[in-house]
């Protein structure tokens, strides 16, 4: 097993780069709060008439209220890979013949078998790898080498594909339509897929190409791997060293970095940064015969989300009763919590991410003629 310097007493928050996501386009609203007056029905019309006019008018700027946002719920994706993966889009870079396509075709085994890394633990799901830098033959040779016979149904390869703006979108979202299971999409390389023009290398067309891919994987709720290659020049900040302009790390939701002290060396360093996410050090040994990295320990002590006693309440609730539902009201007194119902509903409505991956409890909050109704159960984790 492999030692780490670091203690993962919970699981981690799972925050992909732009932090929980609607679980539709249209947020779940909990009502507000209790014993407000439902408004006439020709007041309703009256403001709906309103609310359409100001949406018509071409300086119409949409705005959310902060009590608003926490009247919604936004329901957040699962990570891919446990404290270390998560839906978004991410560069990975690193010098060439580095070892970075080796480390891709591991990241892609595990989450395609579901098979921890590292003792990380994967959830199991679809994996694209579109490895356009190599033919059939190479692939097969690797991936022999690396992991034997033992296959994996849910792992494609595609060695052609279409550049950005110009079908590469519409293949992948096909792909994902076919495989509405896919966790992880791997482009090897970034540089295979980019449309030819002379300005390439500007900044705006850097964050463009890359703001493309994240619209795309944001949609699907993947995770996208854009391989990429570093530059010589060392600098201050590592990821400085990411071949391009600041734009393709400015639009994505983080980037790894694989480095060897010298090209020839059987260890390298793995940096990890993103938005929602603690900066991270893994080292690794690369196993010389099957070629596959392995840690030997890594730095950066993973943020723990600290304790919330209702949240600890819920669980022990539905963790008893496999369900439950009914108002907010009776959610307090079944809970036993000295907390008003309508404030209880905005924290359950902010911590409906956390709930789900921790504690595998699905949360709902929707509005009946009642007034609120809460539902929450108890669900089967993701990759078990």
């Amino acid at each position: 097993m492999d030692s780490k310097e670091t203690k993962r007493t919970v699981p981690l928050p799972s925050v992909g780069a732009d932090g929980e996501q609607p679980s539709s386009q249209t947020p779940i609203a909990s009502i507000p709060e209790e014993g407000a007056e439902n408004n006439p029905p020709e007041k309703n019309y009256r403001e709906m008439l309103r609310q359409m006019q100001r949406m018509s008018d071409p300086a119409y700027l949409p705005t959310v209220s902060m009590n608003e946002l926490y009247q919604n719920v936004y329901q957040s994706r699962s990570p891919v890979i446990d404290g270390l993966l998560y839906p978004g889009t991410y560069l990975f870079a690193g010098a060439p013949k580095v070892g970075k396509s080796f480390l891709m075709a591991q990241l892609a085994y595990h989450v395609s078998t579901g098979l921890p890394l590292w003792d990380y633990p994967a959830h199991k799901g679809t994996v694209l790898y579109l490895a356009l830098e190599d033919d059939h033959r190479r692939l097969q040779e690797r991936l022999y080498r690396m992991f034997g016979t033992e296959g994996a149904n849910d792992l494609l390869f595609a060695i052609h594909a279409k550049q950005v703006g110009i079908g590469l979108e519409e293949q992948l979202k096909r792909f994902v339509q076919e495989h509405p299971d896919t966790k992880l999409i791997i482009i090897d390389t970034l540089q295979k897929i980019r449309e030819a023009g002379g300005d390439k290398y500007s900044y705006a067309n850097d964050y463009e190409v890359v703001g493309k891919l994240k619209r795309l994987a944001d949609d699907c709720g993947v995770c996208l791997l854009l391989v990429h290659h570093t530059r010589k020049q060392q600098a201050d900040d590592k990821f400085d060293m990411i071949s391009g302009t600041n734009g393709l790390s400015g639009a994505a939701d983080g980037a790894f970095l694989l480095q060897k002290e010298k090209r020839t060396a059987g260890t390298a360093t793995l940096d990890v940064v993103g938005r929602d996410q603690q900066d991270q050090r893994f080292y690794l040994t690369k196993d010389r015969e099957r070629l596959t990295w392995t840690l030997e320990r890594m730095e950066a002590e993973q943020w723990i989300e600290p304790p919330d006693p209702v949240l600890e309440a819920v669980e022990a609730l539905v963790v008893r009763d496999k369900s439950w539902s009914g108002t907010a009201t009776e959610l307090v007194t079944a809970l036993g919590v000295d907390i008003k119902p309508n404030k209880l509903t905005m924290r359950l409505n902010v911590n409906a991410g956390r709930l789900l991956n921790e504690n595998s409890i699905k949360y709902e909050s929707s509005r009946n003629h009642d007034g609120r109704f809460i539902q929450l159960m108890l669900v089967e984790k993701a990759g078990q």
